[in-house]
């Protein structure tokens, strides 16, 4: 095979979102590495993950959805921003279906129009979840720090208006990917074409700075004004909200982070900044394997932190689950009551045998105790 095949197979695992481009033309010098460990293990590792990320994502995602919307009357601007953030994740994910199995078969399938939806909405998801984290940590700190001011715009009108901008602004920045995303033919891959040198980098300082940097600023920012107040506050309604939010936060920056890096390297790489190396390459596309999983992951966590760190959400979940699935709460009532009848059964069986065993020894016949009167104030 000729030096540019090689390099091509090379590459090819480097496309598995529509964050990972090709940004070498078939003219690059560079000397290419064998990849066939490495793609053997991202073909494998890459389309299991994908799918367990979707189920868990989809589940936890579309019971955030389902109970916001079922007490959307009840509902305030912290949970607006909470239903759209799900939302934005169940956009993100799903993609990850199409992304498994071009990562299992290596080469893109589903034609030139699903390439571009694609590779838009999981722009979309992924910019709409940060300004909406970002939204919230503002409407946080405002009503922390700002309490009179805050009863003016915490309004469902304003956070309808807040909801409409948020999703316009996701989608003027993901425009790029629904127009320029396509089927590269020579690959059968769904990326940016070699050629589109000027939006790879738009993507790459997008991804960095609209996704990691300007959000993680945010944070920083408000909440080193949030902590102090937070230490004078007794309210623990207040603070547990807060709690909820910077659970999110951190979540979002710990898994998103590490992804977010690995790509600027990538691009230090393709720059000439970094000394090219077959190491370097290997080395590169592992990390850009573990910490992509890692960063769609975080579509998964964000109903966890609700349900253990949100009592209110928690408690209308479990009412939801229990009128959605009564036959389930009714079996497991059943059961449960099974288990007690049968414990008291053995307890009054143990203590006849007990008072039979005492009286072979005492005639007059022990003191007679149940403990099941006691247990269960009979």
């Amino acid at each position: 095979s000729t030096p540019t095949d090689t390099y091509t197979e090379a590459t090819t695992i480097l496309n598995n979102s529509y964050y990972d481009y090709q940004y070498y033309s078939e003219n690059n010098s560079k000397s290419p590495c064998d990849s066939e460990t490495v793609s053997n293990f991202t073909s494998v590792f890459l389309p299991l993950l994908y799918s367990l990320v979707f189920i868990l994502g989809f589940t936890g995602n579309g019971l955030v959805v389902c109970v916001v919307l079922k007490y959307l009357h009840r509902s305030n601007l912290t949970d607006l921003c909470l239903l759209n953030l799900a939302v934005s994740d169940l956009l993100f994910l799903l993609t990850l279906p199409l992304y498994a199995h071009y990562s299992a078969v290596s080469h893109w399938v589903f034609g030139d129009f699903m390439c571009h939806i694609s590779g838009g909405l999981h722009n979309v998801g992924f910019y709409s979840s940060t300004f909406f984290m970002v939204a919230m940590t503002l409407d946080r700190y405002v009503l922390i720090q700002h309490v009179q001011k805050a009863s003016k715009y915490r309004s469902m009108k304003t956070g309808m208006v807040m909801t409409t901008c948020v999703w316009a602004l996701s989608f003027c920045i993901s425009l790029p990917a629904f127009i320029f995303t396509q089927v590269v033919i020579e690959r059968v891959a769904c990326e940016y074409s070699p050629e589109d040198r000027t939006w790879i980098k738009y993507n790459i300082f997008s991804t960095n700075i609209l996704g990691l940097v300007l959000p993680v600023t945010v944070m920083v920012v408000c909440y080193s004004r949030i902590i102090p107040t937070l230490m004078k506050i007794r309210s623990t309604q207040k603070r547990r909200i807060v709690k909820l939010i910077i659970c999110i936060v951190v979540a979002f920056f710990l898994f998103w982070a590490p992804y977010n890096i690995t790509l600027f390297l990538d691009f230090l790489r393709f720059e000439g900044t970094l000394t090219d190396s077959c190491e370097l390459d290997t080395n590169l596309i592992l990390s850009t394997t573990v910490t992509e999983t890692l960063a769609f992951s975080h579509c998964c966590l964000n109903p966890i932190i609700y349900a253990f760190a949100g009592q209110k959400f928690m408690r209308r979940s479990l009412m939801m689950l229990r009128k959605l699935l009564p036959w389930y709460c009714g079996i497991k009532t059943q059961i449960l009551l099974r288990f007690r009848n049968q414990m008291r059964l053995g307890i009054l069986m143990a203590v006849d045998i007990f008072n039979t065993c005492l009286s072979l020894f005492f005639p007059v016949g022990p003191v007679q105790w149940n403990p099941v009167c006691h247990l269960y104030e009979c």
